[in-house]
């Protein structure tokens, strides 16, 4: 579980257009609330946070006004244009503290060649201590068959961390090609053999 600094600061302007300011000039408004607190707004340097927010359940060690508070990002508003970060919210946890998060799922091993794999669901919602949240779940696919699904209890669990998404809910599906009809191959042919150069004559 990775963990990341950074320095924020306290906003003291509000409003549509002191947040297009900070975005300007290179900060990301935010507010930090939870456990009962009055919420906190800061600006988060851009540039650290994209970086920061690459690794998926990040924990950001947020120091602002002389404290450090420990933060899992929550909500994250991004311009559906640029795909810059405008706006994020960070929810305060301690450490020791469970909580629910969604962790993407990595597929492993070789699935039937004439099935396609359909993901239904490329996270998982478990929940798992703030600090000990893992990067990804495996789930093994080795000899699926085609026609045929996993759902989310056959994803490997590590230890601590509990299934909260429902146990029957499909994660992948494996659907079955769709072969060729007998017409679409009886029409295909006349196509084929108008599409053929003629044969030279004999001399």
């Amino acid at each position: 579980m990775a963990e990341v600094s950074i320095n924020g600061t306290s906003r003291t302007e509000f409003g549509k257009g002191a947040s297009r300011r900070a975005r300007r000039d290179g900060q990301v408004p935010a507010v930090i609330y939870g456990h009962g607190a009055t919420p906190v707004h800061i600006t988060l340097p851009a540039r650290e946070l994209g970086n920061a927010l690459k690794e998926s359940n990040v924990l950001l060690n947020i120091t602002f006004d002389g404290k450090t508070e420990l933060t899992l990002p929550k909500s994250v508003v991004k311009n559906p244009l640029k795909q810059n970060l405008e706006h994020i919210d960070l929810v305060l946890v301690r450490r020791g503290e469970k909580v629910t998060v969604h962790v993407p799922i990595h597929t492993e091993g070789k699935h039937d060649p004439d099935g396609i794999l359909e993901h239904v669901h490329n996270t998982l919602e478990v929940e798992a201590e703030a600090t000990n949240i893992p990067k990804f779940l495996v789930l093994d696919i080795e000899g699926m068959a085609a026609g045929t699904s996993k759902v989310a209890a056959d994803v490997k669990l590590p230890a601590g961390v509990t299934l909260v998404l429902d146990p029957t809910a499909t994660v992948v599906h494996l659907s079955e090609r769709r072969a060729a009809s007998a017409e679409e191959t009886a029409a295909a042919a006349p196509a084929a053999d108008a599409a053929a150069p003629a044969a030279p004559a004999a001399e």
